[in-house]
């Protein structure tokens, strides 16, 4: 494509901060502050006062909105995510583990106790009998790995099963759910939008497992314990 081409297609795909905050529905003052919290990349400067926005940006803000509205991360801990996704020095998987794992993960686990100690065996015995060798080689930096084990502590203080055995049902759906994560994210061509997807994915969709949970509690509940059935096939 000619060069004056490419520049007039540069030009109709550009937008002032009006139109970003139009087809985002981000008011003009958030997006601001984005740009002064480096979440957003500046514009191109057309003028000391104005600039103009790409495709580039509209994407990138939703992601922040994904992050902060919906996944409520803190600003300090969306630049680290935004950062990660921008880091040229990792591969793929890494880029992507390292924009994961920014994400607020719950609590850290309490002092180095007797029950913690048996919590990390526990999860440690899980890993090995699902042979999930990287999940045990990252154990160190992983901060889901923290968090499971600080989930187990509190559920052998409570007295609730927890065992590797009781553990495993919930790993194998959760490697199953890990499918279709990739295949979700997959769908998009470029590295850099697959890393996005990856975050805002992840963000999105933890509530969307949640319900779906709580709905399938319930209707097993009632397959199970429903009011049985009279005779002349009205419910009791």
């Amino acid at each position: 494509m000619p060069l004056s081409k490419r520049r007039r297609k540069r030009r109709r795909e550009s937008m002032r901060l009006a139109e970003l905050s139009r087809r985002s529905g981000v008011p003009t003052a958030t997006i601001k502050y984005y740009l002064r919290e480096g979440l957003l990349p500046p514009g191109r400067r057309v003028s000391a006062t104005q600039a103009e926005y790409e495709e580039a940006h509209l994407q990138r803000l939703r992601l922040v909105r994904a992050l902060v509205q919906v996944g409520r991360v803190p600003i300090a801990s969306a630049r680290e995510v935004l950062t990660a996704l921008e880091d040229d020095s990792l591969d793929h998987s890494a880029r992507l583990g390292t924009a994961v794992w920014a994400l607020p993960h719950g609590p850290e686990p309490d002092a180095d106790d007797a029950v913690r100690k048996d919590a990390r065996r526990t999860v440690d015995t899980l890993l090995g009998r699902l042979d999930w060798t990287h999940a045990q080689e990252s154990a160190a930096e992983s901060p889901a790995y923290r968090m499971l084990v600080t989930s187990v502590v509190t559920l052998a203080r409570l007295g609730y099963p927890c065992s590797a055995d009781d553990l495993a049902p919930y790993a194998h759906a959760g490697r199953e759910l890990a499918v279709t994560d990739l295949d979700l994210i997959e769908r998009y061509e470029s590295p850099d939008e697959q890393l996005e997807a990856a975050v805002a994915l992840t963000v999105l969709y933890e509530p969307v497992l949640l319900s779906l949970r709580r709905i399938a509690q319930a209707e097993e509940s009632e397959r199970r314990y429903g009011r049985p059935e009279r005779g002349d096939g009205e419910r009791a």
